[in-house]
């Protein structure tokens, strides 16, 4: 009878002891998984300053996430415990910041989606370590992660946003957010000039992110602390405050038609469009450009040269993307602007061609008057 008695006692015991093994021992299931983002990162014994360094990672390694805590040391500072894939399934415990959730990694695919079939529309760079976010403010739940500083992206969209008092650089603790008010632009001494483009707005860049920079392929960075990378042989074309918005090149047929990381280019053809600075906008809305440029190399004089310009840029009302299409020396642009007459925004299509040696543009019929040729500089 006490045999009877002592074995289920015991057996209640075992699977007791299992399940708190379970809660708390290294075979937890993981409750989610996560990429490494940063190039390499330690995964290690604890999250104390002397804890040893157990296994080394590299960005897009798959991790399991057991568990996670605040650092006792710094404030807003979390450690996930996690396993490893590897032979081993090494567990141990790393920063948060150098790696990604699988769920934060869905929000910046999500914002891929909205441009997977739209071509990249600038280059540019991040001047020092900014948050990457998944809308365009500053609200600390939006934070996807911190992109490094140096990193290279192409430019998808861009939204202008009223102006906010904001940091130089971005770089608050995910989940802090730096205090910010809003900013009424600055008064004009003339009611016939309008405030700057910068006086009024902040620019949020929609960007997409090479897969060796980062797994995450799509966030939102604010404007100040993107430089845009306009290549260096066409950047003398900027003039009397006049900004590129987006360049393409029309000569070549390589994906990369924006130049990202590479400002030093061979010189060639290009289509750009820019805006001044002065904000003209109609019901509330701004134009993404009122100017348009066009540009060819010509090899035996080692000149560049105006193909086709725009005149007046108060008539033009132009709003992106910039579609270049074609192959070798016959290729087309397409771009969306607001019809002078009827108010309606509509696609425009440009010819791109090679007369000879001179490359050639033609203009949709109805924008034909704004054209200046090189013979007009």
């Amino acid at each position: 009878m006490k045999v009877r008695f002592f074995l289920p006692l015991l057996i209640s015991i075992s699977v007791f002891a299992a399940g708190c093994s379970l809660l708390e021992g290294s075979i937890a299931g993981p409750t989610d998984t996560a990429t490494v983002i940063a190039k390499t990162a330690q995964i290690r014994t604890g999250y104390a300053v002397v804890a040893s360094d157990l296994l080394e990672v590299k960005r897009n390694d798959k991790l399991d996430i057991l568990d996670q805590v605040e650092s006792p040391d710094v404030k807003g500072l979390i450690w996930y415990r996690v396993r490893a894939h590897d032979e081993a399934q090494t567990e141990g415990w790393i920063e948060a910041q150098n790696v990604i959730t699988s769920a934060t990694l869905q929000k910046s695919k999500d914002l891929a989606e909205q441009f997977k079939d739209q071509p990249p529309q600038a280059a540019g760079l991040i001047r020092s370590a900014s948050n990457l976010r998944a809308q365009p403010d500053m609200s600390p739940e939006n934070v996807l992660f911190k992109l490094p500083n140096g990193s290279n992206f192409e430019i998808m969209q861009w939204k202008f946003v009223p102006k906010q008092e904001a940091p130089d650089v971005d770089d608050a603790p995910k989940g802090q957010q730096k205090p910010g008010q809003k900013v009424e632009p600055k008064s004009s001494d003339d009611d016939d000039e309008p405030p700057r483009l910068d006086e009024k707005y902040d620019m949020w860049y929609l960007v997409r992110l090479d897969p060796a920079v980062s797994p995450a392929p799509a966030g939102w960075i604010f404007g100040r602390q993107v430089e845009l990378q306009v290549p260096s042989d066409i950047s003398f074309f900027q003039q009397n405050d006049r900004k590129f918005i987006t360049w393409q090149r029309l000569d070549s047929d390589s994906a990369n038609k924006v130049g990202i990381g590479d400002k030093s280019l061979a010189p060639g053809s290009w289509v750009v469009l820019a805006r001044d600075p002065y904000s003209k906008p109609l019901d509330g809305v701004e134009p993404d450009f009122d100017y348009i440029l066009v540009l060819a190399f010509d090899k035996y004089d080692q000149n560049y040269y105006t193909v086709w310009r725009t005149t007046n840029h108060k008539v033009i009302f132009g709003r992106l993307p910039l579609k270049v299409e074609g192959k070798g020396d016959n290729k087309t642009f397409t771009i969306t602007m607001r019809n002078p007459q009827t108010g309606s925004m509509d696609e425009k299509r440009f010819v791109v061609f090679k007369d000879k040696t001179r490359m050639r543009v033609t203009p949709p019929e109805d924008i034909a008057q704004y054209e200046a040729d090189d013979d007009d500089q």
